[in-house]
């Protein structure tokens, strides 16, 4: 019997604005910045400004699928390995997440982490989440801070700092030309 967390029944999102945030914060981080540029955090500020409560949303399930193709890209390496994807995501993340007491409030850490684990299991995130209730102001941090560290974590691996957002790119690339 299916799982009602399958990705099949969640809605992708806005992943293409989920990831203009998430690569932004990329490029702070690689530029040495604790915080995005004024200038681009003042355009990412108006956007998400002129939102919407349904466009929010949206960018709250892109926010989701980024971290579920995050997390099967990292499944898919660690097993070309024999490694298990949970093992060697999973504690880093929490211990990541622990250092970041401004933007990451103590109890949202083990929703983020159970939202990482389902993806690492082939759940859907933003369903997983659903069944807990709607999503909250504290968690909104938690969500970005989740993406950015998975996509970082892709980018050591590869050595390649851009490459979490490349192989994204790509995959939408490929499923709009389909």
């Amino acid at each position: 019997m299916p799982s009602p967390c399958d990705p099949l029944y969640a809605p992708a999102g806005d992943v293409g604005t989920a990831l203009m945030v998430i690569d932004s914060r990329l490029k702070a981080i690689h530029d040495g910045k604790a915080e995005t540029d004024p200038e681009q955090q003042q355009l990412i500020d108006q956007f998400t400004a002129s939102l919407g409560p349904k466009e929010a949303h949206d960018v709250v399930d892109g926010a989701c699928t980024l971290i579920y193709m995050f997390m099967q890209w990292l499944r898919t390496t660690y097993e070309d390995h024999d490694r298990d994807v949970i093992e060697y995501v999973v504690p880093s993340f929490v211990a990541s997440m622990r250092m970041m007491p401004k933007s990451v409030r103590p109890e949202v850490i083990p929703t983020m982490t159970g939202l990482v684990v389902a993806a690492g299991t082939g759940l859907s995130p933003s369903l997983w989440r659903k069944q807990y209730g709607d999503w909250t102001g504290d968690e909104m941090n938690s969500l970005e801070v989740t993406a950015v560290l998975l996509a970082e974590h892709i980018n050591r691996l590869t050595d390649d700092r851009d490459f979490a957002t490349r192989v994204i790119t790509e995959a939408l690339s490929i499923s709009d030309q389909d």
